[in-house]
């Protein structure tokens, strides 16, 4: 199936591409994963402000992207007063407090995880961050323009380790892909990984990120693949046929959500049912095919080989075996789920749209769904206890208990 390139698919704000990216707005959704509305919500005008001592453009951005003045992803994002009400795509547990991201470069933190959240002054971006992981004090966060920011602090100081916006005439499709999900595993290591088939790893703990091919093809391959693939989408004599709208199996799939299972594999969820996963750190990666054929949004890892899948219309899917085989649980919503978290014993939260929430104590339990207050779209979830929740989406930050 042919698909546009990304200069044409990241049109529009921010904020709609992160919509769009990472699943939200997308209560009621067609097998092609093709949202039925675009959400978008509005947290006020942006301002001008200065960006003398704004970190560096680091030497890992991608070729031929010069930053002036106007770009925002060097910009240092905005302090606002409502920001705890805006729209916050991931949270993370770092080892002294909880961390959230989203859009305009948004950071905050809080000691607690309830309701005393207030942002982090200083961060060096204003592009949409959709992702963050904490090793102790070491917290990633990641997003749109392939941005990377670090803290060793937990998260009260930040520094822009990677950027990698949109380049014109650049026919690479991972160009000016945005950073879906992050996962820093031990005091070195760490994944992020995105559109395209985005895989980025890091060995000195955040400080760099070096791009690794997830599809087992040589980079001539893969080049050779986009470039068609590109050329056919902007020919001015083609249009649409029968076999243009046929699900087939997609050789760049976005990748959304990454875990570590305890015996410490790695899964990978993508769209329309794909996954890859990896026994051997990451040196080699598996591409596997879930009995359902839409996407996966997120991903939990828990002991051994166990893994617990999510995403769209409301599908949960089980293994134990790190993917040999699955079982889809009841979740009774057909409402697709865009964040999760999970404890010892196989204990989960998942969150979706129209507020929707699941919860159950431990593996041996069916999911119990219930709904947040507000109804609206939620993008993330971290459990205090079983019955304690921090949920985030697109009406900020909020307490909550099912």
């Amino acid at each position: 199936m042919r698909r546009l390139p990304v200069p044409a698919m990241f049109k529009g704000s921010a904020l709609i591409a992160a919509l769009m990216f990472s699943g939200l707005g997308m209560a009621q959704e067609a097998e092609s994963d093709v949202p039925a509305s675009e959400a978008a919500t509005d947290a006020g005008d942006l301002s001008e402000v200065a960006t003398d001592d704004v970190d560096p453009v680091p030497p890992e951005t991608s070729t031929g992207f010069i930053p002036t003045e106007d770009d925002l992803a060097i910009q240092t994002a905005e302090v606002l007063p409502k920001v705890g009400k805006s729209l916050i795509l991931d949270m993370t547990d770092g080892a002294n407090r909880a961390v959230a991201v989203g859009e305009r470069g948004h950071i905050l933190v809080s000691e607690t995880r309830r309701g005393d959240w207030r942002q982090i002054e200083g961060v060096p971006t204003r592009s949409t961050l959709t992702a963050v992981s904490a090793f102790g004090d070491r917290v990633v966060a990641a997003g749109h323009d392939g941005v990377i920011l670090l803290s060793t602090d937990g998260g009260l100081t930040w520094s822009r380790k990677r950027l990698a916006p949109f380049v014109p005439d650049n026919l690479d499709l991972k160009n000016g892909a945005p950073i879906l999900d992050v996962l820093m595993y031990d005091d070195n290591n760490g994944y992020a990984i995105g559109a395209y088939s985005l895989l980025l790893k890091t060995s000195d703990g955040g400080e760099s990120w070096q791009s690794m091919n997830i599809l087992g093809k040589s980079d001539e391959e893969v080049l050779d693949t986009q470039e068609t693939d590109t050329a056919a989408a902007n020919d001015e004599n083609w249009t649409f046929d029968q076999s243009d709208l046929d699900l087939e199996e997609e050789t760049d799939p976005h990748l959304n959500g990454i875990a570590r299972t305890g015996d410490g594999s790695f899964m990978i969820v993508a769209e329309r049912g794909a996954a890859f996963r990896s026994t051997d750190d990451g040196a080699t990666w598996e591409r596997l095919q879930l009995p359902y054929e839409g996407s996966m949004f997120g991903v939990i890892g828990y002991e051994g080989r166990h893994v617990l899948a999510f995403g769209l219309r409301g599908n949960v899917y089980e293994s134990f075996d790190l993917g040999d085989n699955w079982t889809q649980l009841e979740t009774g919503t057909e409402l697709s789920l865009m964040g999760g978290a999970g404890w010892q014993g196989g204990g989960a939260a998942l969150v979706g749209a129209n507020g929707a929430v699941l919860v159950r104590t431990s593996a041996d339990e069916a999911l119990k769904l219930t709904a947040a207050p507000d109804g609206t779209v939620l993008s993330s979830v971290l459990a205090i206890t079983a019955g304690e929740l921090s949920l985030a989406g697109e009406s900020g930050l909020s307490f909550y208990q099912p």
